[in-house]
């Protein structure tokens, strides 16, 4: 059980783990049968009834909370990962099958992690000080909790050479002020939730009654049931020139011009859902899962069908023996189809585990509905403070 005296945050990690545009861009590729999908003329697969027992439907509420409404993803058998050259971490491309299993429909919010945080008194890792006898190196200012936030800018150097600077260190920012003191979530409640690392991740798994999903089952899940698509709605990045995710039109880092309606994050559930009715599996915000990463994990796989892959034993070595990456998926609002190339299900990327991002989120799977939690979240919340 994750609790609020687990390991501090390393602070020269969070900027490792960050690794902005690590992949590129890649081939979807998912099998599947003429009973579970057609397609439409943009590529865009329709929506699919799934026959799932009475009981396991009653366990869906009627008016759900985002955080709590689940939809099942039936099992099956696809190709993971990616022939593009360019993303040498998602080769070979290998056979994996997975159980059925249920899946938040919405990312987590900042009012579901609200109510996780009221009722235990849960602490995130960016809310924590850090111990000057674990960092005798780093000067007091930066001992302060804090986080990294997104803050581009021009900076000269001594020799006059001038450089893009996408990231700073904010003391005071963490998911509560995601942009620092002065900052709050007022108007933010149904985004999703930022500055979580993944052992905050999975403290909050731990309080609903589910856990984090394999990389497997993300990627199953996000392809919506498209068969060698490049991204999870089919093949166009704008079908019929509709925005179908949270993305970046402009010029990056400067300029945001929101052609897509928003200009950084967005509120959950904004843009169309994948063919399994998920919402937000591309942009919006990186999503954690539960395998460790390692960047030859795909070459260690072989050619057999992998059933139900939970990811290698241990994630590859870093720079420090607590450098501890798992892998994030679906790419964020600060990618843009033609320089970021991470939009794709078969994309993929690291992150420390006690390193949160201002452009990564997460959601939660459970195979035994009834062990997840559906209360509702508290009326009152201190979101503003």
């Amino acid at each position: 059980m994750l609790t609020k005296s687990s390991p501090k945050i390393l602070f020269f990690s969070a900027f490792l783990a960050l690794g902005l545009f690590a992949g590129g861009s890649t081939a979807i590729t998912h099998l599947q049968t003429p009973e579970t999908q057609s397609e439409t003329q943009d590529g865009a697969v329709a929506a699919r009834e799934t026959s799932v027992p009475d009981s396991e439907v009653a366990m869906k509420p009627s008016n759900p909370n985002f955080g709590q409404s689940m939809v099942w993803i039936p099992g099956g058998e696809f190709w993971m990962g990616s022939d593009n050259p360019s993303v040498i971490d998602a080769q070979p491309q290998h056979r994996v099958r997975v159980d059925g299993f249920w899946m938040d429909q919405y990312l987590v919010t900042n009012r579901d992690f609200m109510d996780f945080v009221e009722q235990t008194g849960y602490e995130t890792v960016a809310e924590r000080r850090l111990d000057p006898k674990d960092y005798p190196d780093l000067p007091q200012e930066l001992l302060v909790p804090g986080a990294i936030i997104f803050s581009p800018r021009i900076e000269r150097t001594d020799l006059g050479i001038s450089g893009s600077v996408y990231w700073r260190w904010q003391p005071g920012a963490n998911w509560r002020h995601p942009e620092g003191p002065g900052s709050d979530l007022r108007g933010r409640e149904l985004m999703p939730v930022i500055h979580v690392s993944y052992a905050d991740a999975e403290a909050y798994a731990q309080f609903r009654g589910k856990r984090l999903p394999t990389e497997a089952e993300w990627e199953y899940a996000a392809r919506g049931g498209l068969d060698r698509m490049p991204f999870s709605w089919g093949k166009e990045f704008r079908p019929l020139g509709k925005f179908m995710a949270n993305t970046w039109q402009g010029n990056f880092p400067y300029f945001d011009s929101a052609e897509d309606g928003f200009k950084g994050l967005s509120p959950v559930g904004s843009f169309p859902p994948n063919g399994y009715g998920l919402y937000d599996m591309t942009g919006n915000v990186w999503q954690w899962v539960s395998d460790w990463y390692r960047a030859d994990y795909f070459k260690m796989v072989g050619d057999k069908v992998s059933f139900n892959p939970q990811g290698p034993k241990s994630s590859e070595k870093g720079p420090d023996p607590s450098y501890k990456k798992r892998v994030q998926k679906g790419g964020s609002y600060l990618c843009t189809d033609s320089f970021c190339s991470n939009l794709d299900p078969g994309a993929r990327r690291r992150g420390d585990v006690w390193s949160g991002s201002p452009q990564v989120g997460f959601r939660l799977v459970t195979s035994e509905p009834a062990n997840a939690s559906y209360k509702q979240p508290a009326q009152k919340f201190s979101l503003y403070r």
